[in-house]
């Protein structure tokens, strides 16, 4: 397989030159223009951050982005999936105020922000996964599998469970509906908290199997037997007392994520673009972040999200870490086991080269590229 193309540059400007003006000519030249827009409902997929957070990218990006677009001839909107957790973004009303909340809005971005599978998380397609070994289909957000083409906009930071959140996880479990992400972290079986349960019995009325029963107590218990793993009860919850249960290992997770990519991608126009800055130890779906463990190295675009992440990755691992944060702490022990890997260094549990292994097995992309610097 031929190295794909990556393009890259760092975050130095002269004045009167904006990093918004230079991601626009660094995606120029990575070939966006090849891509036939006109007329085109161009999904631009990214993650809103968390309430508290505030490592996720700045609204201004998505800007940029969305000009060029538009003036390429392209209709672009911002979009993400609910998430599989009670929290800020878990259902489309409470996302969208959380993006308000988070400076993005149709003035800040230059376009109109769509929740990609609906109120509840569960308005989905099933799509076909190329290759797939772990899913033969997958579930993704309705409105993203509607769009024509379909751009990443990813803050590539670290993560918890797969070392680092980049292109892959931005579009694999990012485009996943709640089905989807339950699908990716496990067999899709939810369960009940029984200390939070209030009984008001709002996850019966729109379970899909009638798989919820209560006891003596008014608790409500999940029959994994009956359950589909559709997550509306999820969604209906208000007191947060239903959640997945995270029973997939890091390695088969890493798998998923690629396979749920290459089913958003597949059969259409992709382009994907990573912003290496504010590097927090962990995922930008907390409601807080740490400091970055990693300098802000640069921004890079690519057709390719395995060879995109792949670069991301070792530019990532060329990278001296900053002393003052959690892989610094790491390291500065004296008992630390050292493992010469910047992401098993700040998350000893994660795994992240089986995404790119994977997403290259089945055809997603390369980890073989060449890097073009864009000054």
């Amino acid at each position: 397989m031929e190295k794909s193309a990556v393009y890259f540059t760092d975050f130095r400007t002269r004045i009167g030159v904006s990093q918004c003006t230079k991601l626009q000519k660094l995606i120029r030249a990575a070939g966006i223009g090849s891509i036939d827009f006109k007329g085109k409902f161009t999904a631009i997929k990214m993650h809103f951050g968390e309430l508290g957070n505030c490592a996720y990218l700045r609204p201004n990006y998505v800007h940029a982005v969305a000009d060029v677009i538009r003036k390429l001839g392209g209709m672009p909107f911002l979009t993400d999936c609910n998430t599989l957790y009670p929290g800020s973004r878990s259902n489309a009303v409470e996302h969208l105020s959380c993006a308000e909340i988070n400076g993005f809005n149709s003035v800040t971005t230059g376009c109109q922000i769509i929740i990609g599978d609906g109120l509840r998380g569960t308005d989905d397609v099933e799509v076909p996964v190329p290759n797939g070994e772990y899913c033969k289909t997958a579930r993704i957000g309705r409105t993203i599998m509607e769009a024509d083409v379909l751009i990443s906009l990813t803050h590539f930071k670290g993560h918890e469970d797969v070392g680092f959140g980049g292109a892959l996880k931005n579009i694999g479990m990012g485009c996943g509906s709640r089905p989807g992400k339950m699908h990716q972290h496990n067999e899709g079986t939810p369960a009940v908290d029984p200390k939070a349960c209030r009984g008001c019995r709002q996850c019966t009325k729109v379970c899909g199997s009638q798989a919820i029963s209560y006891g003596e107590n008014s608790k409500a218990y999940i029959d994994p037997d009956l359950c589909r793993g559709c997550g509306r009860c999820i969604g209906a919850c208000n007191f947060g007392a239903i959640d997945s249960i995270y029973d997939t290992a890091n390695e088969i997770l890493c798998c998923k994520i690629a396979e749920y990519a290459h089913a958003v991608c597949h059969g259409r126009p992709c382009f994907h673009i990573s912003l290496i800055m504010d590097v927090s130890p962990n995922c930008d779906c907390h409601d807080e972040n740490d400091a970055p463990i990693l300098p802000n190295i640069g921004m890079l675009a690519s057709f390719d999200p395995v060879a995109l992440d792949q670069a991301c990755a070792d530019l990532c691992l060329q990278a001296a870490p900053i002393r003052n944060s959690q892989l610094g702490d790491h390291l500065a022990r004296p008992n630390w086991k050292h493992h010469h890997d910047h992401f098993l260094d700040n998350n000893p549990n994660v795994r992240w080269k089986e995404a790119l292994e994977h997403g290259e097995k089945i055809g997603l992309g390369t980890r073989s590229y060449e890097l073009h610097v864009i000054r």
